[in-house]
């Protein structure tokens, strides 16, 4: 069944030619990838494994959508460079960087072990500055471009299990805040991404409920409908990341024994 486009994908109002995504082999990546590809734009994806990134370029193909297969590891700084000479040489200037290379392990004190963060810290973080340092100069020369960093919603506070993961995501989002003001002068957009819950391989996983589960396409539509408006923030599902939002702001007398009260066993 052939797929029909949709309108063409912007940031900021202005149409967009190229981009390039992480982590795009399975989940949210692949989902943004798709739909940009049906709207027209030149889409590079990278992840480790090579028969997903081909099998994602084949169902592109489908509806007559480009996407260029360029597997790497996230961790390996240089590579990113040489896949980001490799993908201009391709198709192009990119004009969006999305970097949503990621995972997750749970982690307990009883279990409390140095190698989970190290290779949470590796991935999820540096990963993403790898990915920063590859376009930024390039973004900057030509004073146009927009970085997307997907963290998520487990930065926003401390969680039980998530000492590791949630370390990574509340560095990535105190980063883009960082940067942003600094960005904008150069002429650089960057947006937050900080979905919740996402029907994914990886929440797959997990053995607790996941309030407001989302199904991945409706969240790939709620990222490319937040590019395109500008914003620095995109969150979903709204009225979950909301009250989240408004736990963030609890004094610790109050948000610990919430915590303690909400996921005792």
């Amino acid at each position: 069944m052939f797929a029909m486009r949709i309108e063409p994908a912007k940031v900021n109002g202005r149409v967009i030619d190229c981009a390039w995504i992480t982590g795009a082999g399975k989940g949210i990546g692949r989902a943004v990838a798709l739909r940009l590809a049906k709207s027209g734009v030149k889409v590079a994806v990278s992840a480790r494994t090579a028969a997903d990134l081909e099998s994602l370029a084949q169902e592109a193909e489908l509806f007559g959508g480009r996407i260029l297969p360029v597997a790497l590891d996230v961790t390996d700084a240089a590579a990113l460079e040489e896949a980001a000479d490799h993908i201009e040489a391709a198709l192009g200037p990119i004009d969006l960087a999305i970097f949503n290379a990621g995972s997750h392990k749970e982690m307990d004190p009883a279990s409390f072990d140095t190698a989970i963060f190290r290779e949470l810290m590796d991935l999820n973080f540096m990963g993403t500055v790898n990915g920063i340092q590859a376009v930024i100069d390039r973004f900057r020369d030509r004073r146009r471009g927009q970085i997307a960093v997907v963290a998520s919603i487990a930065g926003y506070r401390g969680l039980p299990t998530a000492a590791a993961y949630g370390a990574t995501k509340a560095a990535l989002i105190n980063m883009c805040e960082a940067l942003e003001p600094d960005l904008r002068r150069m002429g650089i957009g960057i947006t937050l991404i900080n979905p919740g819950f996402v029907r994914t391989p990886l929440t797959d996983q997990n053995d607790f409920p996941m309030p407001f589960l989302m199904e991945v396409d409706a969240a790939a539509e709620r990222i490319t409908r937040g590019l395109a408006k500008g914003r620095f923030e995109v969150t979903f599902p709204k009225r979950f990341t909301w009250l989240l939002k408004i736990v963030r702001c609890l004094p610790y007398w109050l948000y610990l024994p919430l915590v303690r009260w909400s996921t005792r066993r």
